[in-house]
């Protein structure tokens, strides 16, 4: 777990409500975040593939940033981007300042979804994450970097998985 000293500003205090927490923080077959990301009535057809894909990644985190809020995290951002690039959610969960890698695929046949976050990825979000902190004033406050890998399963089923502290600064 990345370690940096911050301090979340007055100013941002209320500004994300936390609802229930669930001791469950892994897996899901059901529920609103499956439906978020299945495939809308009327299939895929007639949409060109970059259209589908980045309707796909639209839906994925909106499935994420849900099952995350259900499990109390405090959603502070979404697709929050700077020069190093784009973080798809930041959110506090307790003490912890987690930058959020969403992906979200309709099957596993190009591998599982956390399979595709390179060490080129992590590299970006770690720079990410400097900038945020750097911007956003914070001080004396532990970060953290998880996955959240959706596999979507027609008609209107999907898989959440999500990978808590899926790797540390410097990992390679």
């Amino acid at each position: 777990m990345a370690t940096a000293t911050m301090e979340r500003p007055a100013a941002t205090a209320g500004a994300a409500t936390r609802r229930r927490a669930s001791s469950s923080r892994e897996g899901a077959c059901a529920g609103e975040a499956a439906a978020a990301a299945a495939e809308p009535k009327g299939g895929r057809r007639g949409r060109p593939r970059k259209t589908r894909n980045k309707e796909l990644g639209r839906r994925g985190e909106e499935a994420a940033a849900r099952f995350l809020f259900h499990r109390g995290y405090d959603i502070l951002e979404r697709n929050w981007t700077c020069v190093a690039g784009e973080a798809d959610i930041i959110a506090l969960d307790g003490d912890a300042l987690v930058f959020v890698e969403v992906k979200t695929r309709t099957g596993s046949a190009m591998g599982f979804p956390a399979e595709a976050v390179t060490a080129k990825k992590r590299d970006r979000y770690e720079r990410i994450a400097c900038l945020y902190l750097e911007e956003h004033g914070f001080s004396d406050m532990m970060v953290r970097f998880d996955v959240v890998s959706i596999v979507v399963m027609p008609p209107d089923r999907a898989v959440v998985r999500h990978h808590i502290n899926a790797w540390s600064e410097g990992d390679r």
